[in-house]
């Protein structure tokens, strides 16, 4: 089965820019992780690359996903926003059923 691998909009490459990741030497890292009030949740973080890792690279940043996580997270956007509960990295996935109401756990 083809995977498709997620997308990274241009916002969440800037933002990372604005925040200096890779002058730090750094990648946005998202994981999947069991828990959370859905059955599986996002860890969002700075963090080196991994040999295994998938790597997405724009405007000099770099987003990474790990080999466990990329099934659960094909064909999903990763973006950035800006709300009045605050600014985060969000993402969109077309293969969560459902999700808790803050964005950061889902179910499949």
């Amino acid at each position: 089965m083809l995977t498709i691998p997620p997308k990274v909009t241009t916002r969440a490459f800037e933002r990372l820019a604005e925040i200096g990741a890779a002058s730090q030497g750094k990648a946005l890292r998202i994981a999947v992780e069991g828990g959370g009030c859905s059955g599986f949740q996002y860890e969002i973080d700075l963090d080196d690359a991994k040999d295994d890792d998938l790597i997405l690279s724009d405007k000099g940043e770099t987003v990474v996903i790990d080999s466990v996580s990329l099934p659960f997270l094909a064909d999903a956007t990763i973006d950035f926003t800006e709300e009045l509960i605050g600014a985060r990295f969000v993402i969109n996935n077309p293969n969560a059923t459902s999700s808790c109401g803050c964005g950061t756990s889902f179910s499949m």
